[in-house]
This record gives structure tokens, sequence and C-alpha cells, in this order.
């Protein structure tokens, strides 16, 4: 009888353990069974960025796959299962993911969270970009990842929020942010020397997406493109006209074509100017994994050592 006790009184302060670790976990702001704060994230290079500062600290998940474009986006049931466990959740902002369709807007806030409790913008702090097609000169362009500058800023934001919602483990996101901001600046400085050489009459990036507006300015070339974002039609003969102008005008040696998008585009203006395709570039997502370009900073190193090379030519 005292035995049977014993093991009764014994189940008891298990499931008392148990509320107290829910209690616990729930007061923290902590829904993971694991402690782990649990995060999620728009795209890939957002993800990437929140694994580097909090390495194992958080359960992540990621919404957007790698070579999908994340201007329109239709969340899969464990995109929206995530979304309501999550505890945090970044996204670019710029209206990457919120404008259009505004697919992630939607999703957060039927999940029930609120920007700025749980829903950060990583680009806070970033001097926006606009787009310039006609009417369009308010909207902001949204790739601001693509200055090393920026994407400073981006995982900037990251450490300040985990530390925020998990300040136990504030020391590891300090220390893991410290490092890969230092990672960053280094090839950002060794890039800027590198088309600082570039002969001025051949710094022109034709891409398909007018994406390289910030990687421009910060680079010191200046942007040519097909169309403006992924989202408008693409293509056109006003479009595919603009463009060669801009190249004939210039001694501009190669093009370049996005992973993300279809090189049929580009493929004609080659053929129109005879200048060959140097390269496919990363803009709105990484490589697939154990490929160059599968992490932001492999990603940036690729691009920058790819279109360096290219106008060098």
């Amino acid at each position: 009888m005292i035995k049977r006790l014993t093991i009764v009184g014994l189940a008891a302060l298990a499931l008392l353990a148990g509320v107290f670790y829910f209690v616990n976990e729930s007061q923290t702001g902590k829904t993971s069974r694991s402690g782990k704060l649990q995060v999620i994230a728009t795209n890939s290079i957002i993800g990437n960025m929140v694994e580097e500062v909090a390495g194992n600290k958080v359960k992540l998940h990621t919404i957007v796959p790698r070579g999908t474009d994340p201007h329109e986006y239709e969340p899969r049931p464990q995109d929206v299962k995530a979304t309501q466990e999550a505890d945090v959740l970044f996204h670019n902002g710029f209206n990457l993911e919120t404008g259009g369709s505004g697919w992630f807007k939607k999703m957060y806030q039927n999940a029930g969270k609120k920007a700025n409790e749980q829903v950060f913008a990583v680009s806070d702090g970033v001097a926006a970009k606009h787009l310039t097609d006609a009417g369009k000169e308010n909207e902001m362009d949204p790739h601001a990842w693509l200055d090393i500058q920026n994407g400073i800023k981006y995982v900037q934001n990251i450490e300040k929020v985990l530390i925020e919602k998990d300040p136990k483990n504030k020391s590891t996101y300090q220390k893991n942010a410290a490092a890969y901001i230092e990672k960053l600046t280094k090839l950002d400085q060794s890039a800027k020397t590198k088309f600082n050489n570039i002969p001025a009459d051949k710094k022109l990036l034709v891409t398909s997406e007018g994406a390289f507006k910030y990687f421009s300015a910060a680079y010191g070339i200046t942007p040519a493109f097909i169309w403006e974002i992924n989202t408008e039609s693409q293509g056109t003969p006003e479009q595919m006209k603009t463009v060669l102008e801009k190249i004939r005008a210039t001694k501009v040696p190669v093009l370049f074509v996005e992973s993300s998008v279809s090189p049929k585009s580009m493929d004609k203006v080659s053929k129109e100017t005879g200048l060959p395709i140097y390269a496919k570039i990363y803009t709105d997502s990484l490589a697939k994994e154990g490929k160059p370009g599968d992490t932001y900073y492999g990603m940036m190193k690729w691009n920058l050592d790819k279109i360096s090379e290219g106008l060098s030519k």
C-alpha cells in the first residue's frame, strides 16, 4: 500500500512539474517544449542571418523555400502552423512580403501576431530606395540586403530582438553577431577595392530585374534592367528598347541573369547586342544547400566576385 501511494505521489509531482514548466515557458514567451524561442523567417536570406546570430539557441522555420520568388507566395499548411506557434517573426519589410497579395501580413494577422510585438522588419533603420516605373516612384525597392552595409543592419536588428525576447542567451547572440559582422565588413571593403579598379565606361550592371539599386550605389556602378520588379510585365518591347539603348551608350562587356528568373529575355538582349551572359547571380533567394551562394555571405561573395570579374573583361 505504501509503495502504491509512493508511485501515485511521484506521478503527481511529475504532473505538477510539467504544469510548472508550461507556466514558466509561457511567462518567458517560449512555447517550444525544448525551451527554445520559436522563430519565423520569411525567406532564406533572413533565415540564414538568424542562424548565424542564434546558432542552435532557437527553433527556426523559414517560410519561402530556396529558389522561390518571395514577392508573391502561397503559404503552405506548415507555414501557417509555424506562424501560429511562433514567438518571433522576422520579415524583410519594404513591402516585399506585405505588398502585392500581402500574403505574409494576412498570415500573421490571422495568427493573432502583432507588428513590433512578435513581428519585426529586419530592414528597420535602412534608408529605402524606390521603384522608378511610371506610377511606382513612391513604392519602396525591397532589395536592400544586396548592399552589405544594409545586411549588417539586418543582423543588428535580429540580434537586438533575440536579446530582448531571450535575454538568457544574450552573450551568445552578441558574440555570434560580432563575429558575423566582422566577416561581412571585410568582404564589403574588399569588394569596394575591386570595383574602384573597373573603368568607368564598363560600370553598367545589366540584369533582368531592377533589384540592384542598393548594390550599385554601394559599389559605384550604374544599374540597367529589363523590368522593374518580378511581379511586373516582363520583357515588353518598350522595356527591351530602353535597356538596349543604355547598353549601346557604354562599353559594358557582359550581361547577367538572376537565378530566380527565366533567362529568356536576357537571351534576347544577348543576341541583340552580341554580349555574353557572364554568370547567374542571386537576388531574392540563396542557392540550394551545398552550392556556391547557399548562405548570405556566400551569396554576396559570389555576386561581388562574378560581377567585378565580368565588368573587368
